[in-house]
């Protein structure tokens, strides 16, 4: 039961990123790829949580985004790739607890990760609209609009997540 406040916030983050990223990101004709604002959130929760809570929310971030509009691929390619992406960097958690470099290099490996994955699973899966020069043009541009926007959501999400950690009591 205590860690019911934290699930809640994990859940209203995950849907305001799906949100964000349906209504204001995707509309935008960027280079190459959007940013995605879900890899950030998942990326910030791993950072805190570590490599099992990023992979459960990679999981249930990435179902989310498969079923919520405008999905138009195959449901659980994007579980896997966020459950992938969130348990790497979960494995850094420790390390990157007091190092904001470690942290930003950890967002933009899950930036490529997330891409390449998922452009990969598209092109395993005979998704016409991937192919390796799509990959590779969208590529640079993921990762740096997902590490540029990640010194204004990340923090802010690790700081909420470790604000919602249930108190331990003794007796």
């Amino acid at each position: 039961m205590a860690e019911a406040p934290r699930a809640a916030l994990i859940v209203v983050l995950v849907l305001l990123a799906c949100v964000v990223d349906a209504v204001f990101f995707d509309p935008l004709n960027l280079p190459g790829s959007p940013p995605n604002l879900l890899v950030l959130v998942v990326a910030a929760i791993a950072l805190v949580l570590g490599p099992v809570g990023g992979a459960v929310t990679g999981f249930l971030a990435g179902l989310a985004a498969d079923v919520l509009p405008p999905a138009d691929h195959l449901i659980g390619r994007y579980a896997l790739v966020l459950c992938l992406a969130g348990y790497l960097v979960g494995l850094v958690h420790d390390e990157a607890r007091d190092s904001v470099l470690l942290s930003l290099v950890a967002v933009g490996a899950a930036a490529a990760v997330a891409t390449l994955l998922y452009g990969g699973l598209g092109g395993l899966l005979s998704d016409g609209r991937v192919d390796a020069h799509t990959i590779v043009r969208s590529l640079p541009f993921s990762i740096f609009y997902d590490v540029l926007l990640a010194p204004f959501v990340v923090p802010w999400v690790m700081s909420l997540t470790r604000r919602a950690e249930p108190q331990v009591t003794r007796k």
